[in-house]
């Protein structure tokens, strides 16, 4: 298969940034990168317009690094504190995902919406205590978040303590056919 070197125009995943020469197959090239506006093929005028692209990029970096850098400071602040359901013997009910601290992390921040895949959780946390969790908010920026898991109290304790016998709905019966 024939390749082709091509200027990207936009950042794309895997492939590269703007201002970036490649080389990429010709089809890919020619019926996607090319018609829709992500690169352009690599000729003596488009090298000379790699320049203004190089500026853009790295306008758009040092936005991104400053954004990041204010949003970890204030990410650095916050302190959690989720509630883990737990039984009678202190064994949890599922588990606290990315997921669920993103969300909470959401209300905490105003509505500014953390993707769950910039958490760095190896696992689900399934016990109690104080956990530090990582947050890859850029190439070169990354956030300390304080969790603290809270088991929930034992329902067991506070049903003897109310009373013994918990109340019965009453039974309805159905008439005979």
């Amino acid at each position: 298969m024939a390749n082709t070197q091509v200027i990207l125009i936009e950042p794309i995943a895997g492939l590269g940034a703007e201002a970036d020469v490649v080389k990429v197959r010709s089809g890919f090239a020619r019926n996607f990168l090319v018609p829709h506006g992500k690169a352009c093929y690599v000729t003596q005028g488009n090298l000379r317009h790699v320049n203004t692209l190089k500026a853009k990029r790295a306008e758009r970096e040092a936005r991104e690094l400053n954004e990041s850098e204010e949003l970890a400071r204030r990410i650095n602040k916050v302190r959690l504190t989720i509630i883990l359901e737990t039984g009678e013997t202190g064994k949890s009910f599922g588990a606290i995902t990315a997921n669920d601290i993103a969300d909470r992390l959401k209300g905490e921040l105003g509505g500014l919406v953390i993707d769950r895949h910039r958490l760095v959780l190896e696992h689900p946390i399934k016990s109690s205590g104080e956990f530090e969790i990582p947050v890859k908010l850029h190439a070169d920026v990354t956030a300390k978040l304080t969790l603290t898991v809270k088991p929930s109290a034992a329902p067991a304790a506070e049903g003897e303590a109310a009373d013994a016998e918990p109340a019965r709905k009453p039974r309805t019966t159905r008439p005979a056919r």
